[in-house]
This record gives C-alpha cells, structure tokens and sequence, in this order.
C-alpha cells in the first residue's frame, strides 16, 4: 500500500469517526434528566402556574425541544452543514458568537503552555535519562511537578504573587474598566492578567512532559541499535541524537493531543482567575442542560482532536523512516 492509498483510507476512517463522535455528542446531553427550559422557567419569580406552562412551550417551540428526537436530529444536521451550532439557552446568545469571544482566551493562554512546557520538559528529560547525575536530582522534581493539581497551583501563585507581594492581578483577563482593543494599555494589562494563568499551567506541564521523554530516552539508549552504534565506535552525541528522535515520537504524539483539547479551555484555572475561557462555558452549560452550548463547545473538541490526530499521522511518516517504509511494503 503506497502513501497515497494509505492517506485516503485515513480520511475515510476519520470522516466516519467524525459521523460518529458528533451523533454522540448531539445525543448525550439529551439523555440527561432534567429539561432545561424548566430549569430556566423555575429561575424565574413571580410567575403564575398558567404564565409557566405559556413560557414553557414558547420556548420549546422556538428551540425544536418539543419535536420527536428523529426531527430534531436532522434538524441538527442540517444547521450543522450550515455553520449554524444553535442558540444558547443559557447566554441567549448564538452558539458561534459565544465561543468566538471565549476561544482566544483559551489560546492566548493553553498555547504557549503547552508549547513551551513541551520544549523544556524533554530538554530536561533528556538531560535527566543520558546523565545520572542530573536524573538523581531532577526526577524528584519532575514528579512533584507532575503530581500537583492545577487548581492547587494556581491558587498559591495567587496567594503569594496575587495577594501576598500584589504583584500581578489575579482576577479576569483584563481590568473592567477597560475595553479590549489593540491599545498599548490595554495589551500590557492583558499581559498583566494573563502571566499568573500562564504560568499555572506552563510550571506544572514540565514535570510530565520531563518524565515522559526521560523514560523513553533510558529506553532507547538501552535499546540494541544503539549498542549495535556502539560497538562500531559512534560517539556519544551520535547516540544521543539516534535515540532522541526515536524518543520524541510518542511526545509529538502527546502535543498533537493537548493541542487538540485546548480548545476545550482549562476549567480549574479558569475558575480561579476567572479567566472568561471555554471551559467555565461548558462547566455552566452542563449544569444548566444547555444542549446547544454544550454541542457547539464539544463538536469543537472533536474537530480539533481529530485534525490534530490527522495531522500527526502525517508527520509520523516524515519524521520517521520506519513508518515510510510501512507504507511502501504495505
């Protein structure tokens, strides 16, 4: 099977993965109990009996709730293939023009996080699994970097950098008495807010990324090519390099991942900065029953990992030898 076979078997496998992963995530929020136009018609006081049961088939006329779920399924499909992900019952707003405003946020936050983590986790993996002498002291801070919660974290570094020293601000992604714009002001106190979250995720990434690399790098060094170079007098940097590319395999597979499920926000750093991100929006359109939000936010997630997984499959075959060759044997 060449290369050209293979990738057109892929894409039929991740169009009819797709199919499925968004017909899931359309049903579950459905088979939850609960009814979320009562929820929002019980938040309202001072309604007569006569007045709820009006407000309540308005609103499930004016959202398609009161259909069969067969109607309603291809009611989704057909919005869906027209961009249309629905209107919140929640935020009373549409779908797209919620997560178009919180989605930056997620980014300008989980991306650099995620990259930078990255890069120094494996350099420091890497340092740690060809050097005994840094592994001995490095590892036990890998792990108690990788064993610390999220929330936890950030909350010290609010305590101490937020509260404590009042060095950075601590609360939302930019003071309320500003407009976002492209201003200096505003950038630099967007900058302000965003340091503290940044580095709440950025700190705590290393310690597993480091582990991860510093496991596969012993692996590989211990492996029998490398003691085939050996005994043919490679040097040591030759090694190194052979068995780091061969490492950094299943971490380009972890970023591809992480990536992919950046869009789905933070949620515990989220809440204690009340940063305005995706994942406070799909922790409250959950607990609300926000069937829309909640298939908007999710199909997200399920586009972004699925491209994310395509594309990896992709590079694997340019950065590795071993999988070109599995195609051309077939």
């Amino acid at each position: 099977m060449g290369f050209k076979q293979y990738l057109k078997r892929k894409i039929v496998i991740y169009f009819l993965t797709f199919l499925f992963a968004v017909t899931l995530n359309w049903l579950l929020p459905r088979l939850m109990p609960g009814d979320p136009i009562q929820i929002m018609i019980n938040s309202a006081l001072g309604l007569s009996p006569q007045e709820r049961e009006t407000l309540l088939k308005f609103y499930e006329d004016l959202y398609g709730l009161n259909k069969p779920l067969y109607v309603q399924f291809i009611n989704f499909w057909k919005s869906l293939l027209r961009g249309d992900l629905g209107y919140s019952i929640l935020y009373r707003d549409s779908v797209s023009n919620i997560i178009k405003h919180a989605l930056p946020y997620d980014i300008a936050i989980l991306f650099p996080a995620i990259v930078l983590s990255w890069i120094i986790g494996n350099w420091l993996g890497a340092l740690a699994g060809k050097n005994k002498k840094y592994d001995k002291y490095l590892m036990p801070v890998f792990y108690f970097l990788a064993s610390i919660p999220y929330f936890w974290f950030a909350m010290v570094l609010v305590y101490f950098l937020g509260v404590k020293l009042n060095i950075f601000p601590y609360q939302g992604a930019y003071s309320q008495n500003l407009v976002p714009s492209f201003s200096i002001t505003f950038i630099v106190d967007f900058l302000k807010h965003w340091i503290l979250p940044f580095l709440s995720l950025f700190i705590v990434m290393i310690g597993s990324w480091a582990i991860g690399m510093r496991n596969m790098i012993i692996y590989e060094l211990e492996a029998d090519y490398v003691r085939y170079l050996e005994a043919l007098g490679a040097s040591e940097k030759l090694l190194t390099k052979h068995a780091y590319r061969n490492a950094i395999l299943p971490q380009v597979t972890g970023l591809a991942l992480q990536l992919g499920l950046m869009v789905a926000g933070a949620i515990a750093t989220e809440i204690v900065f009340n940063y305005p991100g995706v994942g406070v929006l799909l922790m409250h359109a959950a607990l609300s029953q926000d069937y829309f939000l909640l298939q908007g936010g999710f199909l997200m997630v399920i586009i972004a990992v699925l491209v994310a997984n395509f594309i990896i499959d992709i590079v694997y075959a340019l950065i590795d030898p071993r999988v070109r060759v599995s195609y051309e044997e077939g």
